[in-house]
This record gives structure tokens, C-alpha cells and sequence, in this order.
């Protein structure tokens, strides 16, 4: 009878088996573990050398040490006004990038990225050794968020420069076998950055240069533009929890956005201080780190772009300039770095900006309520005086939602309509701010068609320099430019042409006229020029300085038949009108089309003695590094003799001065212990109002309309140049005279160093406004 092996022999066999494997296998792995170690020992040190100088072209192009020295950063363009004053940038569409030194990061920020993303890098060479040590562990047990990154910021900032998202048409063979190989080049690749970085640059400056090339979302690339996004502020200013959120954003930029994922941002944000906390930088107790952990994000959120801050409108009009004088010189504007100075005064362009906004807001109200009581839209043909029928229907037609939805469903098509009259929510414009509704796209139009524009645009008659540029009511919802782009008929703010010309030829502003319209044959027809009531006159006598004072028609008219409509032109285009100005009796009611940009350098050529100076913008470029790269000169020129200058500056004071000017109701305060020069204009058909105003320092052009022509003031009253135009430019100037720093002044028009060729008999005038009455002789010369 058999028997079983007793347990004990059993134990004892399998421990013997167990003993003979490890007898023979634990050589084996000793043996191939030290053969591994050896290979990567060796190899390691190979590989990398192998791609260094892509043997074989097996893994694609390295930075040569001239690149790595001297890395490119691709850098928004700059756009600085005068007053130094940032006003925006131009950048590719998620470039948006400027530089910093690493003396302009605050200490809370340095501290920040440090303790959070590389607390030993003052004591490695690019390469975090212990780092990769932890992060092997962290896969060895399966657990890579305990293992955490390994990443030093040399190695962020070589991947910034160099190997994030590279040309693939520069990848070598390895590279182009998938994604994993090509990541295992392009880590090599990055190892090797960080070492020659770590030789050519100091820890400061690699500092820097990471948080220059970080994205940070919303068109912000580099501390600089992501502080002014976020914060409204500069890197020299961040605080704790500002520099937590950004320097939390540097991981995953998208998943840890305060703008569009605020919860994530802020436990990010709290991540980033907990470890500050236990590192013991300025969080020293629990408390203190609960205290500030319940703080909210408190964001100031602005995208940078030309839709919002100052001077949008001018800085999407030099965007144009300056890619035609980048593209002449072979240089590329959205990543060069440049820096363009302009003539832009920040204060004055925010006052203007200002009183644009308070007086259109209370003229749009008025134009809605005044043709809703008319039971009328705006869209008024100029010949019958009626509403033109299907306007909306017929602007439809030009628009790109149109012409998409015909490429879709084919001309005549019902869908076309459907989709057209289909409502969807949107926001929209308003003068009490964006508001969301449900509007088809005919509601939209039918909505946008109604509201006012205007171009307002003021220059230092006696550089050129322009100061403020305003070229409609919202840039973000109205894209064209009314200052320069825009042309309409100035009304009677050409007047002063005729009568410049008037005063060239020897009249005097003291000779009269009567009121009485004079006939031309025009196309087979007599026309009588009509004044602004529908008369052909009064019969009154004025003198010139009166006529032009109270915008009479018939003498103006008077004036242009004696001296003839080519002539006009000419002396026109010699003050500075570049516009094609048609040669006809008409003429003289300004019925050719001009920007504001070339009225205020005409007018400004009245002022600045009879020299005309063409209004200027930009006064140097530099680039990146701070070399000139032009100094730019405003062209001039003598257009006419400053005696002929200074009468029509006497003849434009009479609109303040002389009884029945139309400038007679601007604000008291204005004309006390000031001279100033100013003319309305308003056309026949009641769609555009105008006024120029003139002083010593500053001439500004304020035109008021439809942005197109059909659109019409209720009346011709409403949309007279004394209510449409005026007050803009009343409310402008009366803050710049409130605020010492905004560089104007109240004082005098410049006399000719001559003296005067004639002597104004006029007599003397007494204004008397709100009780303030000035009594002077207003042109005698030693004054």
C-alpha cells in the first residue's frame, strides 16, 4: 500500500524547485539588468549626440547655437500714442505677444512659478534629474499624477521657442513613423535646448523669456498681454493671487481659463497658493492660506483687440498703413516687434471719445422717438421725399448672409426667405450697453439702419500732429470709418473756400452784400440758390463777415459767381481738399463729397498762417530692440499768404461773434478769455450735419449722419449742424479746458508777423451770453 508524501516533503520539494530556479535565473537578471544599465549608460549619451547632428537626416533640423543665442520670439507689433500710452497691437489671430524684462515681473510672480513649477531650478543646469526620478516612480507604480512633471522651465521655454507644434516638413525619418516617435525626438530635442540655453543665458533672463513665449488663452501670448487681459495691469504689479492664476493658466491654459472655466481657475489658483503655503513663501499659517483661498478671482477680463480700448477706429486705419509700408520693406508687421509712435494724445482722445458717447446717445433717442411720431422709417428718397419702398428688402441683398444663403439654396429659392426671417437669440448694440435678444437677420438690419454715426477727428494746426480720431459710434458693431475711409457733402462747412478765395483776390470781410440769391443757367434751367429757410432773400444788407457768420446761401453764392467755380476748386485743393470737387455753381452749398480728415487740414491751414500742413499720424517706427527704424516728417507746404489766413480767421470768428452766428449758442464758458473760430453745415436733404471748430492749438471736424445717405434727420432742424455736430464738439473741448493736463489751452489765433495789409472796420462787437459780456477790439494787432 502506498502512501502520500508527507506535507514537510512536499514544503521541502517545492523549496528545493524554487531554490534551483533562483539558482539558475537570478544570475540572468543580474546579468541583463547590468547589461541594460551599460546600454543606457552609453547609449543614452549617443542617441542624444546622433540627434544633435541628425545623423542619417533620421530626426529632422536642430536650432543652430546662433538661434539658441539669439532666439526668436515672434512679437505683436506696438501701437503708442503720444503720451506714451499703450493703445493696442497688431498680431496674428492667437500671437498676441509683447516682451518684458525680467526686472519688470513683480516678486510675487517670480516666487509664484518658482515654488509652483521648478523650486530647484537655481540649483540645476536645465535638466531636473531628481524630478525624473520621482516621475519614473510615478509610472513604475502606475501612478503618474503622484509621480507629478518633470519638466524644468529651461525645458518649458526650449519647447515654447522650438518644439512645440515644429514645422513637419522638418521632421526627420523616426519622426514621421507616428506620434509617439516623434514625441521621443522632440523631448531629445528639448533636452538638448535647455543645456545650450542654460550656458547662453542667466536664470533671470530664462525666466523672462519663459513667461514672454507662455500662452495664456483669449489672443494672449506672454505675461505682459495675459496681465492686461485678465487684470487690467502690468507684470510689475501682479499680487499673489493675480500671479497664482497665471501661473496656474501655464499648465493647461484652456482647462484653467478664469474666463470661461472660473471654477477650474479657481482651484487651480488654490492648488498653486497651498503649495506656497507649505513652502512658507509669505502664506505662513493655515489660517492665512484659508483666508486667501476664499478670496474670488476678481478678474478686470478684456480681450486685446481693436473692437475695444482707445482709439479703435484709428488703429484699424494705420492696421492698413502699415501693412503697405511693412510689405514695401520686407518686413513682417504682426510678429516683428515694432513699435509705432503716434500723434495720438490719450487724454484728448478719451474726451473726445467721451462726448461722442454723451451726445449721441441723446440724439439717437430723440431720431427714434421723432420718426416713430411720424409714423415714418428713416430711409427717405431724395427726389419724391417719401420712404423708399422695400429698402430693407433691397440691403438684405448685399449682405454676406444673403449671398451665403443663395450659395446654399440657389436664387429665388424659399428657403432664402424662411432663413431670413428665421429669429435666433444675439446681442446687440445699444447706447445702454450690449443686450441680448431674439432678432431674425431682417430685424437686425431693420434695427442697425437705424441708429446715427458720426467722425470726429482733432489736430494741432501747427505740427499736423492729429490728437483724436473717432470714426463712428461702436467699432466692434460698425466697422466703417467716418474720419478718413468715409466721404459726405459738407454742407456749409465749405463756405469758407469760397470766401478764402474771396479774401485772395482783395475783398474785404467789411464789404456788403444783399441778401439776394443771383440766377445761374444750369443744364438749360435758371436755379436761384436758395438760403436755408427756402427763400432767395431777404434783401437785407450784410457784409461778408455777417453773411458767412449766419451761413447765408445767397451771398456765398453771390460770391462764387463773381470769382467763378473752377477757381473755388483750385484754392480748395490748395488748403487741402483731395476729394474730386465737381466745378458747378452749386458748389458753393457744398455739394461734393470730403472726409473730416481733409476738412480739418484745410481749415487747418487758416490757422497755421496760410501753411498747409497734411494731417500726420505716426511720428517714428522703431523695432524690437529699440532702433529707429523711420522718423516720419508731415509733408507742408505754403498754400496761401498768411494775411489771407488771418481774415478768414476773423471771418470764421463771426460765427461766435457776430449776431445771428451759428455758433453763437455754444457753452459761456468756452468763450471767456478765448478766441475761437467755428462754422456749421448741413445739407439740403437733411442728411448730414457738420461743424468745424477752431482755436489756437486744436481744429476739429465733427460730421453726423445715416451710414448711408439714404437715412435722413426727421427734419432739417433736427439734423442742422447747430444740434447734430455742435454739441459734440462744445462738450470736447470744455473738458479738455477742465483738465490742466490734457496740453490745451485757452488763448489767441497767431497774428501775421506782418502786420494786417488792410484795416477791419467792421466795428466794434459786444457779445453778450448768460450774462458775460466781453467788450474788446478783437483784432487789433498788438493785442
Amino acid at each position: 500500500m502506498s502512501t502520500s508524501p508527507s506535507l514537510t516533503e512536499t514544503i521541502k520539494k517545492k523549496i528545493s524547485e524554487l531554490l534551483n530556479i533562483k539558482k539558475h535565473w537570478f544570475p540572468t537578471v543580474v546579468k541583463y539588468t547590468w547589461i541594460g544599465l551599460l546600454c543606457i549608460l552609453l547609449g543614452l549619451p549617443l542617441f542624444i549626440f546622433t540627434v544633435s547632428i541628425d545623423l542619417f537626416g533620421l530626426y529632422g533640423g536642430m536650432p543652430s547655437l546662433i538661434e539658441v543665442e539669439n532666439p526668436e520670439n515672434d512679437l505683436s507689433s506696438q501701437l503708442i500714442s503720444a503720451d506714451g500710452v499703450l493703445l493696442g497691437a497688431y498680431f496674428r489671430y492667437n500671437s498676441n505677444r509683447s516682451q518684458v524684462s525680467y526686472h519688470e515681473l513683480s516678486e510675487d510672480l517670480i516666487n509664484t512659478l518658482l515654488l509652483s513649477e521648478d523650486h530647484r531650478f537655481y540649483d540645476h543646469s536645465g535638466l531636473d534629474f531628481p524630478a525624473y526620478l520621482r516621475v519614473l516612480w510615478g509610472l513604475v507604480t502606475l501612478n503618474p499624477a503622484r509621480g507629478g512633471g518633470g519638466s524644468t522651465i529651461t525645458q518649458q521655454l526650449a519647447k515654447n521657442l522650438y518644439t512645440r507644434n515644429p514645422d513637419k516638413s522638418l521632421d526627420g525619418l523616426i519622426a514621421k513613423l507616428g506620434k509617439y516617435p516623434r514625441r521621443v525626438i522632440q523631448k531629445s530635442k528639448e533636452w538638448i535646448i535647455s543645456v545650450e540655453l542654460e550656458k547662453n543665458f542667466t536664470k533671470e533672463e530664462i525666466i523672462a523669456m519663459y513667461l514672454n513665449t507662455a500662452a495664456f488663452n483669449n489672443n494672449s501670448f506672454g505675461i505682459k498681454v495675459a496681465a492686461k487681459t485678465y487684470f487690467s495691469t502690468t507684470p510689475d504689479s501682479l499680487n499673489l493671487q493675480e500671479s497664482a492664476v497665471l501661473v496656474g493658466m501655464l499648465q493647461n491654459p484652456t482647462l484653467f481659463n478664469p474666463a470661461s472655466r472660473p471654477e477650474n481657475a479657481l482651484r487651480k489658483r488654490n492648488a498653486v497658493l497651498y503649495k506656497l503655503y507649505k513652502k512658507g513663501f509669505k502664506i505662513k499659517t493655515r489660517e492665512q492660506y484659508d483666508s486667501i483661498a476664499a478670496l474670488p478671482l476678481d478678474l478686470d477680463f478684456k480681450v486685446q483687440d481693436h473692437n475695444f480700448g482707445l482709439a479703435t477706429y484709428f488703429r484699424t486705419v494705420v492696421n492698413n498703413y502699415l501693412l503697405n509700408y511693412c510689405r514695401a520693406r520686407g518686413i513682417d508687421l504682426y510678429n516683428s516687434g515694432l513699435k509705432i509712435y503716434t500723434t495720438i494724445d490719450s487724454r484728448v482722445q478719451k474726451y473726445a471719445e467721451e462726448a461722442v458717447s454723451e451726445h449721441m446717445t441723446t440724439l439717437q433717442k430723440g431720431f427714434v422717438e421723432e420718426w416713430k411720431k411720424r409714423g415714418r422709417n428713416p430711409w427717405i428718397d431724395d427726389d419724391t421725399h417719401a420712404e423708399i419702398p422695400n429698402f430693407l428688402k433691397l440691403r438684405i441683398k448685399q449682405s454676406d448672409t444673403y449671398k451665403n444663403l443663395v450659395e446654399k439654396y440657389g436664387e429665388g429659392d424659399d428657403s432664402i426667405k424662411i432663413m431670413l426671417n428665421l429669429k435666433k437669440p444675439m446681442t446687440v448694440f445699444s447706447w445702454g450697453g450690449e443686450r441680448d435678444t431674439i432678432f431674425s437677420s431682417m430685424d437686425s438690419l431693420n434695427y442697425y439702419k437705424r441708429f446715427l454715426q458720426t467722425g470726429m477727428m482733432a489736430m494741432d494746426p501747427i505740427s499736423g500732429n492729429i490728437k483724436a480720431w473717432v470714426g463712428g459710434i461702436n467699432h466692434e458693431y460698425f466697422k466703417y470709418d467716418h474720419v478718413k475711409q468715409g466721404t459726405r457733402q459738407p454742407g456749409s462747412t465749405f463756405k469758407p473756400f469760397v470766401y478764402g478765395l474771396a479774401m485772395e483776390s482783395g475783398y474785404s470781410p467789411c464789404e456788403t452784400r444783399k441778401d439776394i440769391s443771383p440766377s445761374f443757367k444750369v443744364s438749360g434751367t435758371v436755379w436761384y440758390p436758395p438760403n436755408a429757410n427756402g427763400s432767395k432773400g431777404s434783401g437785407i444788407e450784410l457784409n461778408l463777415r455777417q453773411a458767412m457768420a449766419q451761413s447765408v446761401n445767397s451771398i456765398t453764392a453771390q460770391i462764387m459767381q463773381e470769382l467763378g467755380p473752377e477757381n473755388v476748386v483750385e484754392f480748395a485743393n490748395r488748403v487741402g481738399i483731395e476729394s474730386k470737387l465737381d466745378p458747378v455753381p452749386a458748389l458753393c452749398l457744398g455739394t461734393s463729397d470730403v472726409s473730416v480728415f481733409e476738412m480739418v487740414g484745410a481749415y487747418s491751414t487758416f490757422v497755421n498762417n496760410g501753411i498747409h500742413i497734411k494731417p500726420f499720424f505716426i511720428t517714428r517706427i522703431e523695432d524690437k530692440n529699440g532702433n529707429v527704424i523711420e522718423n516720419f516728417v508731415p509733408k507742408t507746404h505754403q498754400a496761401i499768404n498768411e494775411q489771407t489766413a488771418f481774415k478768414m480767421i476773423y471771418m470764421l470768428r463771426g460765427g461766435i461773434e457776430e449776431e445771428g452766428g451759428t455758433s453763437r449758442g455754444l457753452s459761456r464758458d468756452l468763450k471767456i478769455d478765448n478766441e475761437i473760430g467755428g462754422k456749421t453745415g448741413t445739407t439740403n436733404n437733411a442728411s448730414d450735419g457738420w461743424y468745424m471748430g477752431l482755436t489756437h492749438d486744436l481744429v476739429t471736424g465733427v460730421w453726423v449722419g445715416g451710414d448711408e445717405r439714404s437715412i435722413h434727420f426727421p427734419t432739417w432742424d433736427f439734423g442742422a449742424g447747430t444740434r447734430s455736430a455742435r454739441p459734440i464738439w462744445d462738450k470736447f473741448m470744455t473738458k479738455l479746458y477742465a483738465d490742466p493736463e490734457s496740453g490745451v489751452k485757452k488763448g489767441q489765433f497767431k497774428r501775421p508777423a506782418s502786420g494786417l495789409d488792410i484795416s477791419f472796420d467792421c466795428g466794434k462787437f459786444t457779445e453778450e451770453s448768460d450774462s458775460v459780456i466781453v467788450d474788446e477790439e478783437p483784432w487789433d494787432i498788438n493785442n
